[in-house]
């Protein structure tokens, strides 16, 4: 049975929905909530094609982020753990997957079609290279 949910969240309202989702999980399977946010170790950095941006933070930024997702998601009986992670987003997740026995990943689905697809997305190298089941939300 999976006792750890790793939710992979930015500032966008995209992540906030596949966090929600997987608070939902969480509480009706009895596992951790870990909420993670991927940081780079230059300066933060606006990046992305047409209107699909994401931002690329500090580590001090991306906790930020994470807690603030975080905050947002706690609800009583539900255990959430905030993590920043050095990395790109799909790393980040992938190591920290890793790290956790019976874990489940869950994204959302931004940029799994259209132009941002041929660019590549986090969810596309997470359901590719994971150690675990991903759980792909629909948030577009």
């Amino acid at each position: 049975m999976t006792q750890h949910i790793i939710v992979g969240v930015d500032d966008s309202d995209t992540a906030a929905h596949a966090g929600r989702v997987a608070a939902d999980l969480a509480t009706r399977l009895g596992a951790v909530l870990h909420v993670l946010t991927a940081a780079e170790e230059k300066d933060a950095e606006r990046v992305g094609v047409g209107t699909d941006r994401i931002t690329v933070t500090t580590y001090d930024e991306a906790l930020a982020v994470a807690s603030s997702v975080a905050d947002a998601l706690r609800r009583n009986g539900l255990v959430v753990e905030v993590v920043a992670r050095y990395g790109k987003p799909h790393e980040a997740l992938i190591d920290e997957a890793r790290r956790l026995p019976d874990a489940l990943i869950v994204v959302g689905n931004r940029r799994m079609q259209g132009a941002g697809r041929i660019l590549g997305s986090v969810a596309n190298s997470v359901v590719h290279h994971a150690p675990c089941d991903v759980y792909i939300v629909k948030t577009t």
